[in-house]
């Protein structure tokens, strides 16, 4: 089985990432595990990479596509794996496609999680973090016993900059604007799965396996 997995911050993407790694056992790839991989074992890629990231430069795509190339050639994604963060421009799809004709295999689906703005502001902007132990709440789904404070630690709990309204909303547009060509492009070729990110984690991946056709 080999996939793509979309959507939006805050759509519960991670959560469904690692429960279709466990049941199809298959490795989760994404860019990011990569790019720290490949300088954590100082790779010649690796190298390369992180002089970009040092100095806080975006890592070239010729760089990037040579990383994927080289990761799904791995003995472990030989009976499929998840992609997760690649591609994010109608470029890098393209290079996808030649990586996988060059390494004699296609893709299987793409799994786009999707769930209303309205819904994410909400469910995202609500959450709430200690800043000491990394515990996680929500203003209304999952409150603390006493308001502000951290259950585990007694901690006073914060928003982080990333779960603000204003901030949330530039990701989503930015979110939007890179991924919908992409998305457009696996439609044409009939691969998208489109999963509606409402409800429960079990309820979510009910959907996702019964779209995969298991």
């Amino acid at each position: 089985m080999r996939l793509l997995i979309m959507g939006a911050p805050g759509a519960g993407k991670g959560t469904q990432a690692a429960m279709i790694k466990n049941k199809y056992n298959i490795p989760h790839i994404s860019t990011g595990d990569m790019f720290r991989k490949a300088i954590n074992d100082a790779t010649p890629l690796g190298v390369i990479a992180k002089s970009y990231i040092d100095k806080g430069n975006y890592v070239p795509d010729s760089i990037t596509i040579e990383l994927v190339k080289e990761r799904l050639s791995k003995s472990d994604c030989v009976n499929g794996f998840l992609l997760d963060g690649y591609p994010r421009t109608i470029d890098q799809a393209v290079a996808l496609d030649d990586i996988m004709k060059e390494l004699g295999i296609h893709l299987d689906g793409v799994i786009d999680i999707e769930v209303d703005d309205d819904y994410l502001i909400e469910r995202i902007t609500g959450r709430r973090t200690c800043p000491k132990c990394g515990a996680s709440y929500h203003i209304s789904a999952f409150k603390p016993k006493v308001d502000g404070i951290c259950d585990v630690c007694g901690t006073s709990l914060i928003q982080r900059e990333d779960d603000k309204e204003e901030t949330l909303k530039t990701r989503l547009i930015n979110y939007y604007e890179k991924t919908e060509p992409v998305l457009n492009y696996y439609r044409k070729q009939g691969l998208v799965k489109s999963i509606n990110g409402v409800g429960s984690i079990e309820e979510i991946f009910a959907r996702v396996v019964k779209e995969l056709g298991e």
